[in-house]
């Protein structure tokens, strides 16, 4: 069976499931070769073991209301791949949150996780509750129902959760108090919890730095630096004001941070005082535009940032948010590197706009891998019950993503998908990821 007809298949069986296809045909489209070089992925079929998950498991979750109102929800954990590790992958509130978006983000998730070099399969989960309008005691409380329901298939050695988009350390931490409250076992069964009780110092920071980390050896490769370059941003969360925060930590001018509700530019450029502003009133939920009052800048409402000019733009606010069109508009306002602060970001016309301007591309399951790269951290100081410093866990995360880069770019050389003008880290990235788990799927024969 050839790529195409494992592609068919998959749309076949799964017509109402676009974000999963995609995620899908952007790295079937790049292991043909790999295919090609080894008849063995092809007789035991790892490349349609892949896409099928281990299991998905869906649950109800009933939750009371502040005004002791019966709530109903969906959850769901997407485990995908275990062939390198225990499934590891975030848990997502959102209301968008289905099973195809989950399965996107598992399939990714295998091949991310297996380019940290850490011992670590892929997995997804999450709920489409809604955090933005709830109390913190309505948040406690589904969050308790949540983990009820979710704790009889996760173990710090089965599959070790995260937050993601929606769940943030605070969320973490309740669901980590009703693990540990049902199974009477004090173990690292979720990631990204409080440094006092088994988080881990950076892991705040990991996936903003990493992605700019990631960044900083793209421009190495090319005799280039950061200093100096002007950088577009998209979103306010986490991931966003730390990719900002560690690009001008380097000495970049980032002038453009994003919500759901409209684009904030400033042309002077964000200082730290800004971005420690921006990241209080996200974290008390008060709107992005009332930055202006406080420093100026422009608020442009429902726009995206992609309309000024830049050198760098690293969109870090969630799947698809950039279309043909904005990437069009990146390339006429200068943009020349696109880094994925979040999973998937670009959707599959301006992945192939990007490439075939031959602008530099570093997609999310590579560029924001650093924060699973640091849960996997937090995952070692679990087991053996000891902290690292922040230095210490910063200075493994670059090492990390140094390797990431080189082994991607390493991989795309190896099977010829680069070319004078830039190196193709989609390619590489798809390939380096999927050997490591092909292979041992194929050592371990068929049982998984």
């Amino acid at each position: 069976m050839s790529m195409q007809d494992v592609i068919n298949s998959i749309e076949q069986r799964y017509p109402h499931q676009p974000e999963f296809i995609q995620a899908v045909k952007e790295v079937a489209s790049t292991i043909q070769v790999v295919y090609d070089r080894d008849p063995n992925f092809a007789k035991y079929k790892v490349f349609e073991r892949l896409t099928e998950p281990d299991r998905i498991i869906s649950f109800r979750i009933n939750w009371e209301d502040d005004e002791g109102n019966i709530q109903i929800n969906r959850g769901w954990r997407v485990q995908f791949s275990n062939a390198i590790g225990p499934y590891k992958g975030g848990i997502r509130f959102h209301p968008t949150v289905n099973e195809s978006i989950l399965k996107f983000l598992g399939f990714e998730q295998i091949f991310k996780n297996a380019l940290t070099g850490l011992p670590m399969g892929g997995a997804k989960g999450g709920s489409d509750f809604n955090p933005e309008d709830k109390s913190d005691n309505e948040i406690r409380r589904f969050c308790y129902a949540f983990i009820r329901e979710l704790y009889h298939y996760i173990g710090q050695d089965m599959d070790v959760p995260a937050g993601d988009i929606g769940v943030s350390g605070k969320e973490v931490s309740y669901m980590f108090a009703m693990y540990k409250n049902l199974s009477h076992e004090y173990t690292g069964v979720l990631t990204g919890k409080g440094v006092g009780f088994g988080g881990s110092l950076c892991r705040s920071e990991a996936t903003g730095y990493g992605a700019v980390y990631f960044l900083q050896n793209m421009l190495k490769a090319r005799n280039d630096n950061i200093e100096g370059k002007t950088v577009l941003v998209s979103g306010a969360g986490n991931v966003a004001v730390h990719a900002a925060e560690k690009a001008l930590a380097l000495g970049a001018k980032v002038i453009t941070l994003s919500d759901s509700k409209g684009t904030l530019y400033d042309e002077l450029g964000f200082t730290q005082e800004k971005i420690d502003w921006v990241k209080q009133q996200k974290a008390a939920r008060r709107p992005l535009f009332e930055y202006h009052r406080e420093f100026g800048g422009l608020w442009i409402p429902g726009a995206k940032p992609w309309q000024f000019d830049g050198d760098i733009a690293i969109p870090c606010a969630t799947q698809n948010e950039v279309t043909e069109e904005d990437a069009r508009s990146m390339f006429e306002h200068g943009i020349r590197y696109v880094v994925e602060g979040a999973n998937m970001p670009l959707d599959a016309d301006a992945i192939d706009y990007v490439r075939a301007k031959k602008m530099h591309y570093a997609p999310g399951k590579a560029a924001n891998a650093g924060g699973v790269a640091v849960s996997g951290l937090e995952m070692s100081q679990n087991s053996v019950r000891q902290y690292r410093t922040f230095e210490d866990v910063d200075q493994q995360l670059q090492i990390i993503m140094r390797n990431i880069h080189d082994d991607a770019a390493a991989a795309a050389a190896e099977y010829g998908f680069n070319c004078d003008e830039c190196i193709d880290y989609m390619s590489g990235a798809n390939i380096a990821g999927y050997n490591r788990v092909a292979n041992a799927l194929i050592a371990y024969g068929i049982l998984n």
